[in-house]
């Protein structure tokens, strides 16, 4: 397995794997092809893919706003678990955010992801619970498909 910086190139595989995780929320613009082309440009070597054998079993999308890092998609193959994918692939997404000057890395879990919080408290993210989180959509076209 190798952890190496995410490509455009790599975009049909990412979609594939985050296309085959029950649960997984994709949003029709921002995970679009251009979505993600534009997300890699502002972030240049930040995402991050676990590759084995030339297949994509893992992926992070990682970017800063020059004051607090974000991990977005973080998502290994079902079969892949439970061997350091994960924690490989956050060690060094962090790493490249460390290297940017970034301090504090957030991100968001569905509260009904037991596996993905899990990892998270083993990662040594701290649970906040004295803040609400909001979003606003702007473009009604970006709608969030969940794959079942």
């Amino acid at each position: 397995m190798i952890i190496r910086s995410m490509i455009i190139e790599d975009y049909d595989q990412v979609f594939a794997l985050w296309s085959g995780i029950k649960g997984f929320g994709i949003r029709a613009v921002d995970d679009s092809k251009e979505g993600i082309g534009r997300f890699l440009l502002r972030n240049p070597d930040l995402s991050v893919i676990a590759e084995d054998k030339g297949i994509v079993i893992g992926s992070i999308l990682s970017g800063h706003d020059g004051r607090r890092g974000t991990l977005y998609h973080v998502c290994v193959a079902e079969e892949y678990r439970k061997h350091g994918v994960g924690q490989a692939m956050v060690l060094e997404a962090v790493s490249r955010l460390r290297k940017e000057g970034i301090n504090k890395v957030n991100l968001i879990a569905f509260r009904n992801n037991l596996l993905g919080n899990n990892f998270w408290r083993k990662e040594k993210f701290t649970f906040r619970d004295d803040l609400n989180y909001y979003d606003l959509t702007i473009s009604e076209k970006n709608r969030t498909d969940f794959v079942s």
